[in-house]
This record gives structure tokens, C-alpha cells and sequence, in this order.
């Protein structure tokens, strides 16, 4: 089941851009510490390099994903999500916009 909302959340209101506008996300803490980001990737292929683990949630739209160190391409979609270890990378390409949560820890 897809996040339909954050409750309980501190959100920055500046957001992090990356790839010169080819993602933008702001940064959500949970009362209880959690950090997690919500954000846009526009059409792209671009590469992520991870320090803790992540867990890519779709919110909407879909992507292709390729963990580091592997050759097969993997779809996600809404509902759908995939876990990235952490001092690591992954590339992702985007065809549509792709909605997202990521949470990390």
C-alpha cells in the first residue's frame, strides 16, 4: 500500500535539488527522530551513491532501477518499493515523473 501522508512530521520547507533540477525532495523528521525525503525525479537516468540504507517508496509514476554491482534493470511502481544498502549506489531512469518517499535508516 502506497503512503498516502506523513503524520506527525517536521518538514524543511527549502528544498534539496539535485542534478540540476532533475530531482527535488524536502527532508522529513518524525517525532521519534526518523528521517525520511519526499520527493519528484523528472526524466532522467542519473546515479545515487547511499551512506545509510534506503527504502525507495512510489508514491506515483514508475522507474527502472540497477542496484551497484548488478546488470539487470528492475521496475518499481506505485505501491511498490526497493531497498538500497547503505555506502553504496544505484542508477535509476525515469520515463515520467516518478513520486516518492525514501526513508532511510
Amino acid at each position: 500500500m502506497t503512503s498516502a501522508k506523513i503524520d506527525g512530521a517536521s518538514i524543511a520547507t527549502q528544498a534539496n535539488v539535485y542534478f540540476d533540477g532533475k530531482c527535488v525532495s524536502h527532508s522529513v523528521t518524525l517525532a521519534d527522530g526518523t528521517k525520511k525525503s519526499v520527493g519528484v525525479i523528472l526524466p532522467s537516468q542519473l546515479t545515487f551513491n547511499t551512506g545509510a540504507p534506503e527504502i525507495m517508496e512510489c508514491v506515483a509514476g514508475s522507474c527502472e532501477y540497477k542496484l551497484a554491482g548488478e546488470s539487470q534493470w528492475r521496475t518499481s511502481g506505485p505501491g511498490e518499493k526497493f531497498s538500497i544498502g547503505a555506502n553504496t549506489s544505484f542508477d535509476i531512469r525515469v520515463a515520467q515523473a516518478y513520486h516518492y518517499i525514501c526513508h532511510f535508516g
